[in-house]
Order: C-alpha cells, then structure tokens, then sequence
C-alpha cells in the first residue's frame, strides 16, 4: 500500500484553502493528489504570489503522483467509455491505480464505475 488514505481533486484542494466544513473529516488523513490537480491550482490567471505560496505549502503535505503510462492507459479508457473531460479522467485514473478513494464535490465523476468516489457535499 502507499500509505494514502484519499485522492484529493482540485475543488477538494480549494475547500482545503478556505477551510470549508465539509473537508474537516479529511484534513487529518494523507492525502494524495494527481499532477494535473497541481497544474490546475497554481495556473489560475490572476492567483497571487502569496496565494502561489499558500498552495505550494499546502501541497507539501500530500504526496504528489506523476503521470505513469498505467494512469497514462487508464485515463484514455475512462475518457472514452465516459467522455470524462481529460484533466478529470487523470485524477479519476490515479484514484484507480493507486486502489484509494478519491475525495471530490465534482458529482461527474459518479458515472466513473470501477471509481471508488467519496463526495463531499460544499454547504
């Protein structure tokens, strides 16, 4: 096992940064998250330096997984049984691949099946 309890989307991440309630029973697990959910973060047009900072500190706590051709191959099946948009079917594919639940507010990623998908519910 990887010693990870959750893939972490994106808007997970973003709930993670305004300490939104309902990512309060995740934050003291470890977290994991997709290459592309740090693409994602740090390439908003008009993020700032500190919040840059504050990401990339945030970041530091999760184990990062890189594009493998296994995520690589499992991505392009998702993307074509499901029509997953592509940066959705990457972090879908690494929650696979690496057998641990991912963590999302994102309800489309409920058609992924063979996902084993916690969803959280922003109030």
């Amino acid at each position: 096992m990887n010693g990870i309890d959750y893939i972490a989307d994106t808007n997970t991440m973003l709930y993670i940064t305004v300490n939104n309630p309902c990512i309060h029973p995740y934050v003291s697990k470890n977290l994991g998250i997709s290459v592309i959910t740090e693409m994602e973060l740090l390439s908003f047009r008009r993020i700032s330096d500190n919040e840059v900072k504050m990401i990339k500190e945030m970041m530091m706590w999760c184990k990062e997984f890189q594009l493998t051709d296994n995520i690589k191959e499992r991505a392009i099946l998702i993307r074509r049984t499901y029509g997953t948009k592509l940066p959705d079917a990457i972090v879908a594919a690494t929650a696979i691949e690496c057998n641990v639940p991912l963590i999302s507010a994102d309800k489309g990623f409920r058609k992924i099946e063979e996902l084993n998908l916690q969803l959280i519910n922003p109030s």
